[in-house]
C-alpha cells in the first residue's frame, strides 16, 4: 500500500506542476494557459501530493 500511495503522490506532483506551469503561461497549449486559477489549483495539488508521500512514508509498516 505504501508504494501505491507514493506513486499516487508522485503523479499528483507531476500533474500539479503541469497545471501550475500552464497557469503561469510558461507551458502553452491548453485552455488552462495564462489562467491564474490553474496555477493555484496546481500548487494545491502538488502540495497535496507531497503531503501524501510524507504521510505514506511515516506510517508504520503492517
Amino acid at each position: 500500500m505504501r508504494v501505491v500511495l507514493t506513486i499516487l503522490g508522485v503523479l499528483m506532483i507531476l500533474m500539479g506542476g503541469i497545471w501550475t506551469l500552464q497557469g503561469f503561461n510558461i507551458l502553452p497549449g491548453s485552455f488552462m494557459t495564462g489562467d491564474l486559477k490553474w496555477a493555484i489549483y496546481g500548487s494545491v495539488l502538488s502540495l497535496a501530493g507531497i503531503a501524501l508521500i510524507v504521510w505514506s512514508r511515516r506510517r508504520p509498516a503492517p
